[in-house]
């Protein structure tokens, strides 16, 4: 397969995954398992059971398990016959085997069923969709007064805008946008719309009439039609699926996805199995020689920049350079491709000239104009450091596929078998002075009891002394490094 832009869809039953490939290296994955999909954002004709006018509130029948929750707050007067302004008495505004369209806001919880809303919205890459409202909005995120000036003229300004119909809320990564790119969002909103409509008139039993999409449609719903060359797909049910919605709502794609039909799996054609495995890790190879260890935690990431084996030809300064300058384009990828967001401090090698420090800066401004995730960046510290932040979109992928370590809680390193004999030991003493034993077993890891009895038996002798007590030592396999029990005979 040529050098281009693709997307690779990989479905199993239990699990879709999608890569974004650019000329060949895997740039960014989604992974979505289906015993993880809410019911947030999903959109129910349901039918009033009780309306509870102590609690201001009706349960809904949507045809789940438990009835759905809708409070007098989450109700649209305007879309119930005879109600034209707010009303503070539920009574006057539902009734029990009334019919209601309502939208999923909070999953259901334990004994309680989901908490749901008439005030609809059906988002799309660009823009969000009120059917209900009629108002013309522009996310407050964005910075600039200009652009969201620009942004509401651009969509009053398409001819098939109609507030009457609808109103719109501009959305964040709107910011930059043109107006074909707009228009397009605007377009495929007012047909879904119709879609839930249609189906909402035909129902005469609570049922689901508007899932959000799943993974392999909403990346046909959100890319960019225009950067995207092939999408191939393993799966004949899913790629019909997708078919399907590319001939309804996204047209400029019919041309442009297949079924992969191929005797390899669809991951192993860019080693996109082992990318993923990589990106697991904290360290990440330069071609040149030198690396970078990302470390993610819960305040923010960190990337720093070694020379590592690189020594470079001409002299120090220009060595360093050259690394910095190539670790701009591999953190961009490992930002995309891990999903990092938040703060991110980047700490380059110190560099000495300011035309170098200048042109490393322009190098990652550079590269971050290719990803789609908005990203903003200071100038480079005296110390080398450079802040930056990158919008939260969803899990890190380190987040989705893992968990913190059972034998470390999440730490990345473990007590060494001579700190926690000592820790043992500082036990057994604690316990002599409270309670009375005969003798002591202590039960740890084999490790550490070895080291014990290899290193320490003349300090467990002295113990014994001190006490006037027998301790014995038992080795457990099942017990982590820092795992121990002192139990008192």
């Amino acid at each position: 397969m040529s050098n281009e832009e693709k997307v690779l869809v990989n479905v199993t039953p239990s699990e879709t995954r999608v890569a974004w490939v650019e000329n060949g290296v895997l740039q960014e994955v989604w992974i979505e398992r289906a015993n993880k999909r809410g019911l947030v954002g999903n959109i129910y004709m349901g039918k009033v059971e009780r309306v509870l006018p102590g609690m201001q509130a009706a349960f809904v029948n949507i045809g789940l398990e438990r009835a759905a929750f809708l409070h007098l707050s989450d109700i649209c007067p305007k879309v119930i016959a005879g109600v034209e302004d707010e009303c503070e008495d539920i009574q006057r505004l539902l009734r029990p085997g009334q019919q209601v369209m309502v939208q999923v806001v909070k999953d259901p919880l334990g004994t309680k069923g989901a908490r749901v809303t008439m005030h609809v919205t059906i988002p799309s890459r660009l823009l969000v969709f009120m059917p209900n409202e009629q108002v013309l909005g522009v996310s407050q995120k964005i910075e600039s007064d200009e652009e969201r000036q620009r942004l509401r003229t651009l969509a009053q300004a398409i001819p098939e805008y109609d507030a009457e119909v609808g109103g719109f809320i501009v959305r964040t990564v709107a910011e930059g946008c043109d107006l074909h790119e707009l228009r397009a969002d605007m377009l495929y909103l007012q047909r879904l719309w119709q879609c839930v409509a249609e189906r909402a008139k035909s129902c005469r039993q609570p049922c689901l009439i508007y899932e959000d999409l799943p993974l392999y449609l909403r990346i046909l719903r959100d890319l960019p039609v225009d950067e995207i060359e092939k999408i191939r797909v393993d799966s004949t049910e899913t790629y019909q699926k997708m078919q399907k919605f590319v001939d309804q709502y996204v047209m400029g794609l019919k041309d442009k996805l297949g079924l992969y039909t191929g005797d390899r799996p669809i991951f192993d054609l860019y080693n996109i199995e082992e990318e993923v495995q990589a990106a697991l890790q904290k360290r990440v190879n330069l071609k040149s020689g030198g690396y970078l260890i990302i470390d993610q935690t819960e305040a923010m990431t960190t990337i720093d920049v070694n020379t590592g084996g690189f020594v470079g030809h001409k002299n120090l300064e220009e060595t360093i350079f050259r690394t910095n300058l190539e670790a701009t384009q591999v953190i961009a990828r490992q930002l995309r491709l891990r999903n990092l967001g938040g703060i991110i401090i980047l700490d380059f090698i110190d560099m000495v000239e300011a035309h170098h420090k200048e042109q490393v800066l322009q190098a990652l401004e550079k590269e971050l104009q290719k990803d789609r995730t908005k990203t903003s960046i200071s100038e480079i510290s005296h110390l080398g450091l450079v802040e930056m932040t990158r919008k939260r979109t969803r899990e890190s992928l380190e987040h989705t596929l893992c968990e913190p370590c059972a034998v470390c809680n999440g730490r990345g390193s473990t007590k060494t078998a001579e700190t926690v004999a000592y820790e043992i030991f500082r036990e057994i003493t604690r316990m002599a002075k409270s309670f009375d034993a005969d003798s002591y077993r202590v039960i740890a890891s084999e490790p550490v009891v070895n080291y014990i009895l290899d290193e320490e038996s003349s300090a467990v002798a002295e113990l014994e002394a001190f006490l006037d007590k027998n301790v014995r030592f038992q080795a457990e396999s099942s017990y982590t490094p820092e795992q121990y029990d002192v139990v008192m005979m």
